[in-house]
């Protein structure tokens, strides 16, 4: 096929228009390069106006600046504050090299002139100079260093462009920018008349348009001004986290590679704390780490459906049953008198969060009692008590009924047994956590059982935790649940500490900060946690995570600014702003958002 294109012939009379002559006939690829839109088409705005001193695009205000001068002593960074800048900043760096032998000339000249003139001064009987004898072996020093290829020469320019919504904004950047690089001693002038050109020079075409604001600079001086100084966290081995905002680089590590494997997550409602942990969960389980999930909200059943997961409803009318009772079996490095020792103290401290604060006197009946209950099934210390069927909380009751000030307690603890509470924590054990992806729900239990339900599953957990050791993740949503009493807060703190131990990593997410922080056993939680994720925040929250976390003003800045699934990461010695990202399958199994879902919905019901 060709198609033929027609023009009028420049040689006839103007007044015959309908005479027209073929000029050539094109092919198809010929029609295309000739119609094509360039790249520079596609980029180009509908239309912009030149301002003296910035460009207005649309509803953009764009202003390029250029260093003028700079200090006499360059340090490593220097630009990585305009780099990690919280505003639009776009720079623009070129480096033109300039020939060894031309360089030397002028070299040879400025010091024959520093030797004259050192010679002069001393003919004169004048005191010494030093800056003079300083800047003689400079040019000596350099003149060595090009000589023997060590150094090389460039004339370097430097632009910067920022961009706003409007001038008062733009002009506060600009304000911003400049007082930063003034402390460094760097001095910056903006374009004017000359935005056009200077914002060209920003653009990735490598065009240089202001040759006349070139310095020259050895290749140590030049070094500096590579941004070599965001942050980057990338291993070959591990899961991918997200996005670093400020480079655009993968994050990428594995969790179990740091001192700890332990991870704290704070964010508001909404912000995505959930949707970043249930991605964790998928590609972690990819690499062959078995997850366990306390679920206040029910918010990972679709995962444990999606998955093939075991989901477990702890509720007063559920057929899910722990018994606290149950004793686990020996860690490797474990005698049997060290683990009931333990794990009475567990029971105690189990109690404590289901009746209140006790008395020491009443723990000390309550210790007794305990033992006496496990003896009464043939279960002590000294004798092998694994595979014997343990007692429920109904024979300690029995127990402190027939014991002397045990009556008081024992009331107390009747609510859980025969009372209103009975079908709950009375039970035999109908849990087993064999699967690689295991979740315990709590939201159909009232507020008061779910600080009790918590401690009671992590209590199961961690004796199947000690029993094997494994590559596991522990996830306990919601955490702020368990700091409102002192002792499931200690008990979530013991885990913490002894999680690497066991070969686990222990993930607590709250919502709740100052529940949190307000604890003394808040803190070192977050000490004992080598990853620490801060997600969008409430206002109010922010001072409270500043003191905490020591975010520094950059870092706080980017936390009041973050968008829906963006975070700032601490990994380690490693801080980074992050962007979490899933593929359209991942989303599909862990978004919560309530329209996505309505939406599925509708779509499935046709």
């Amino acid at each position: 096929m060709a198609f033929q294109f027609f023009k009028k012939d420049s040689k006839q009379d103007q007044s015959k228009p309908e005479e027209i002559t073929v000029m050539k006939e094109l092919t198809e690829e010929e029609v295309y390069q000739k119609t094509a839109a360039t790249l520079r088409d596609l980029i180009t705005p509908i239309g912009f106006e030149i301002k003296s001193s910035y460009l207005i695009f649309s509803d953009k205000v764009i202003k390029t600046l250029f260093i003028l001068d700079y200090p006499k002593f360059l340090n490593t960074g220097w630009l990585s504050p305009i780099i990690n800048f919280g505003g639009l900043v776009n720079i623009s760096m070129f480096f033109h090299p300039v020939e060894t032998e031309k360089i030397l000339t002028t070299l040879r000249k400025r010091a024959t002139q520093l030797e004259a003139q050192y010679l002069s001064e001393q003919e004169k009987g004048l005191i010494r100079n030093p800056e003079l004898e300083q800047a003689i072996k400079t040019v000596e020093e350099l003149r060595d260093t090009l000589i023997q290829g060590v150094e090389k020469m460039f004339y370097v320019s430097c632009y910067l462009m920022i961009v706003a919504n409007n001038e008062e904004e733009l002009d506060k950047l600009e304000k911003q920018i400049s007082g930063i690089l003034k402390q460094k001693l760097v001095l910056i002038e903006p374009a004017v008349f000359q935005q056009f050109e200077t914002f060209e020079s920003v653009l990735p075409l490598g065009k240089d348009n202001l040759l006349d604001v070139k310095k020259t600079f050895n290749s140590g001086p030049a070094s500096t001004f590579f941004p070599f100084i965001s942050p980057d966290l990338y291993q070959d081995n591990g899961i991918l986290y997200g996005i670093n905002i400020q480079n655009n680089s993968l994050v990428i590590f594995d969790r179990f590679s740091l001192e700890n494997a332990n991870a704290v997550i704070f964010a508001k409602s909404g912000a995505g704390k959930s949707y970043f942990a249930k991605l964790d969960v998928i590609r972690s389980l990819m690499t062959g780490t078995d997850i366990i999930i306390i679920d206040p909200e029910n918010e990972y059943q679709q995962l444990s459906e999606a998955l093939g997961g075991s989901f477990f409803r702890i509720a007063i009318d559920s057929k899910d049953h722990l018994n606290p009772f149950d004793i686990g079996e020996l860690g490797e490095d474990e005698t049997p008198q060290a683990a009931f020792r333990e794990h009475i103290l567990d029971l105690i401290g189990l109690i404590k969060v289901m009746i209140g604060e006790i008395t020491p006197e009443e723990e000390t009946i309550l210790d007794q009692a305990i033992r006496q209950t496990y003896a009464a099934r043939d279960i002590t210390p000294d004798t092998p008590y694994f595979g014997k069927e343990p007692p429920l909380l109904e024979d300690l009751e029995t127990i402190l009924l027939s014991m002397e000030n045990g009556k008081e307690l024992a009331q107390k603890i009747y609510k859980y047994t025969k009372g209103t509470l009975g079908g709950f924590i009375n039970q035999p054990t109908t849990v087993d956590i064999n699967n690689r992806l295991t979740i315990f729900s709590i939201r159909d239990l009232d507020e008061e059982l779910r600080p009790v339900a918590m401690y009671l599953i992590l209590n199961h957990i961690w004796n199947t935790i000690r029993k094997e050791l494994k590559k596991r993740i522990m996830i306990v949503d919601e955490a702020w649940w368990m700091m409102k009493n002192p002792d499931s807060a200690n008990f979530l703190l013991s885990i913490a500490k002894r999680s690497r131990k066991y070969y686990l990593g222990l993930t607590t997410i709250t919502q709740d900060v100052d529940d949190f922080l307000r604890s003394p056993y808040g803190k070192p939680i977050i000490t004992n946690a080598s990853i620490q994720i801060l997600m969008k925040q409430a206002p109010a929250s922010i001072d409270s995570l500043s003191q905490a976390f020591v975010l520094s003003d950059t870092e706080k800045s980017i936390l009041t600014s973050l968008a829906v699934g963006e975070g700032l990461l601490f990994a380690g010695e490693k801080h980074l702003a992050i962007r979490v990202v899933a593929s359209y399958i991942e989303d599909q199994i862990i978004t919560t958002n309530p329209e996505q879902l309505l939406k599925r919905k509708q779509q499935l019901n046709g």
